[in-house]
Order: structure tokens, then sequence, then C-alpha cells
């Protein structure tokens, strides 16, 4: 049984990158914090790790993506509501994020996304499981 989730994400300015997720109201684990990487606290068995470039390729063979430019990863956040999913993207935005499409709604689910500093996408959804439920009984009575 896997115990937590640690996602690691390449960032170029760390203080940066800190400073964008504080104003979302992420906090940080000090006891994985240094100059170089940090340690973002998504819930209880969640994480992100936040690594400078160079430490990033510590862990890796391959190239970093230019995520300005690709996409290597959707990170996706389930709020506990529609008004949660608003709020968060207006959050993103003015602490120097960027939406790139428009929310999508699907009656049942809201959908909307931004961009950090470092073009990593961040999709922001909520979802009705009643409503969940029945599209997807629907779906297999077809």
């Amino acid at each position: 049984m896997i115990q937590q989730l640690f996602v690691n994400l390449p960032v170029k300015d760390l203080a940066k990158s800190v400073e964008f997720f504080t104003e979302l109201d992420f906090t940080f684990n000090p006891q994985f914090t240094d100059d170089s990487a940090t340690c973002m606290i998504v819930s209880e068995n969640i994480m992100v790790m936040l690594m400078i470039e160079s430490r990033f390729k510590e862990f890796t063979p391959k190239e970093i993506c230019d995520s300005k430019k690709s996409t290597e990863v959707l990170n996706a956040l389930q709020l506990e509501s529609r008004e949660e999913v608003a709020k968060f993207i207006e959050k993103a935005v003015a602490a120097g994020g960027k939406t790139y499409a428009e929310p999508k709604d699907h009656g049942f689910m809201i959908q909307h996304g931004f961009e950090d500093l470092d073009g990593h996408i961040w999709e922001v959804f909520w979802m009705d499981p009643a409503g969940f439920a029945q599209v997807q009984a629907g779906s297999a009575s077809e």
C-alpha cells in the first residue's frame, strides 16, 4: 500500500515559487527544505517537491522539459465546491500565474486551470460524486 505521494517539479527560482504557492495558501515542511528544494504540503499524504533545476537533474538522466513550451505532467487538485474553484483560480492569477483556457462546466463537474511561474499546469476541479455516478451509469447502459 502506498503511504504518500511526492510529486517532484523543477523550478527556475525557488524563492519566487515559494512566494507564489504561499499566496495560494500552501505551506512547506522545513525538514525537507534548503536552498535548492522545498517540500510543499498539498495534503496529509501528498507533497510537491519544488527543486531548482540543478538539484532536479540529480534525480533523472533525461533532459528537463521546458514546461513553458511542453507539458510533462498535469497536476489536478480537487476542491470542495464550484465557488472554491473560481476563488483558487483568482488567487493563482493574482499571485502571477495565468489561465490557459476558459473554465469547463460538465454539469456534474467544473474544471479550470492555471500555469504556475514555471509553466507547470495545475487543473483545479470540483466534482459532484452523485452526478458523476449518474453519468457513469448512463455510459454503462449504452
